[in-house]
């Protein structure tokens, strides 16, 4: 449904499967809601088509970048198996001569999760970007070190991960390219909805619905590129629905807002504090970061330097006795003097595992712990759905599933403008992109449903800043196609 336009053309002739009353038969509930949504369809098909696109192929890349990245880094990731690890100091010991005499401070240690794996350990180093760490990876049990490689986010993304992560969230061109997949996202729920509804209509009017749901054989041209396109779009559609939803809320304009509506229905993931003397263990749910001051994040580095590497093994024995009981976990030293260690778990697969606890550095007694089970319902549904959009929640089953679905979506944005092509005038050049869906058709509507397209226009437009923005554009060219076409009619009736 991510089309330049979803409906077959009126001059093709009548469809096999159904009724040859004429679309606007008066029995239909709301006989303006079809054309309107058909304008609208064609309108985003033909100029965000290209977005979507896009995002469609660099996001089906993604959803298979954590097995390639099992492939490509291999050497990095896995060790021979063993089942006597030797102590986390020893490890980071090892890690620490590789980083010497270098402005790296530690950051961050993740234990090696199972036997084979090995174990990351993490430092920040001025040089890097934002959310990049930089990561030697050392046997468990030999304390070899066997790779120093770039790492990305919490989810540890190396460097292809990364590199195919950016070019599908802003093309590799920083905020300004990030507005390409907001518009992306935005406008492919719409698309998705608008579609979905237009194919209701139309089985509503089809002796045997269910024949919409698979790709016609019979014919071909226009009418076979429907099929193909109508029936994968309906079964794609809760799909691309879900991708939207969860893509807006990595946006910078949209995402804001989700972020604020959050905030006022109290649906906030819970974060532990880091805070010491602030938090209690008891308290029963979760606190927020606090703000470090200058002097503070000045002092980060003398106290990185003088944390001692046994504390890792006392840390996280300590956080296996609280809530801590997963493989997958990170240990976080104190960031400066005020700041608390934190064992969490980073467990993204389902059951989701992303426990956590704080200690004091000093009396080594718990400060606070935040339990996946503290979470409230929205911020569950927020943690599967992020999870689910990344294809970790349910592991290869989930990447296979998304990279299908980013195919579909793409194959769909391309048989629609196949049938943009297949319906133009071809005698006539000039009218090509004036072969939408016809005008007036919100003109046609009583007045509650004018008032009902303005309101809901104008909400999403400040909910979704970039939808609201094409609205007009979209707008600006139909009213200038409309123009344009009444002047030649003008012309044509004075010769």
């Amino acid at each position: 449904m991510t089309t330049p336009s979803s409906t077959v053309p009126e001059s093709s002739g009548p469809e096999p499967t159904s009724h040859r009353n004429h679309p606007d038969r008066p029995d239909r509930p709301i006989p303006w809601l079809g054309p309107l949504l058909r304008r609208l369809h064609f309108y985003a098909g033909i100029l965000i088509g290209p977005f979507i696109l896009i995002a469609a192929l660099t996001g089906a890349a993604y959803a298979i970048s954590p097995t390639l990245e099992k492939l490509v880094y291999a050497d990095q990731l896995s060790v021979p198996a063993t089942d006597d690890p030797l102590p986390l100091a020893a490890q980071i010991d090892a890690a620490n001569t590789v980083i010497a005499g270098s402005d790296s401070t530690l950051s961050a240690l993740r234990p090696a999760p199972e036997p084979g794996d090995t174990t990351r350990v993490m430092y920040d180093d001025p040089s890097l970007g934002e959310s990049e760490s930089r990561a030697i990876f050392v046997d468990p049990a030999t304390a070899e070190v066997v790779g120093d490689l770039t790492v990305y986010g919490t989810s540890g993304a190396l460097p292809l991960r990364t590199w195919i992560d950016q070019m599908h969230r802003s093309l590799h061109l920083g905020d300004v390219g990030r507005l390409y997949s907001e518009l992306a996202a935005s406008w492919l729920g719409i698309v998705a909805a608008a579609g979905l509804v237009l194919w209701i209509l139309r089985a509503r009017r089809t002796r045997k619905p269910t024949a919409m749901l698979r790709p016609s054989r019979k014919g071909n041209g226009l009418r076979r590129t429907f099929s193909w396109h109508a029936s994968v779009g309906v079964r794609a559609a809760i799909g691309m629905l879900f991708l939207s939803a969860t893509g807006i809320t990595w946006s910078q304009l949209g995402g804001e807002n989700v972020t604020k509506l959050r905030a006022a229905l109290s649906w906030e993931t819970p974060a532990v504090s880091t805070e010491l003397g602030g938090a209690s263990a008891t308290d029963g749910h979760a606190h927020h970061h606090g703000d470090s001051s200058a002097a503070e994040e000045a002092d980060s580095v003398a106290d990185h330097a003088a944390i001692d590497p046994a504390d890792f093994d006392m840390m996280l024995s300590m956080g296996h006795d609280v809530n801590i009981d997963t493989g997958l976990v990170e240990i976080l030293p104190p960031a400066d003097a005020d700041s608390a260690w934190v064992v969490q778990e980073i467990q993204r697969s389902f059951p989701t595992k992303v426990d956590a606890v704080a200690f004091d550095p000093e009396t080594v007694e718990v400060t606070d712990r935040v339990d996946f089970s503290y979470y409230g319902v929205a911020a569950k549904l927020a943690r599967w759905g992020i999870d689910l959009h990344m294809g970790t929640l349910f592991g290869l089953v989930n990447q296979i599933v998304l990279c299908v679905l980013a195919l579909g979506i793409a194959a769909m944005v391309v048989w629609g403008y196949v049938m943009w092509w297949q319906r133009r005038p071809k005698r006539n050049p000039a009218k090509w992109f004036g072969s939408a869906p016809p005008r007036r058709a919100l003109a046609d509507a009583p007045w509650w449903g004018v008032g009902a397209v303005v309101l809901a226009a104008v909400a999403i437009g400040l909910f979704l800043p970039l939808v609201g923005i094409s609205l007009i554009v979209f707008l600006v060219v139909d009213v200038a196609l409309g123009l344009r076409t009444r002047r030649r009619e003008r012309r044509a009736m004075a010769s």
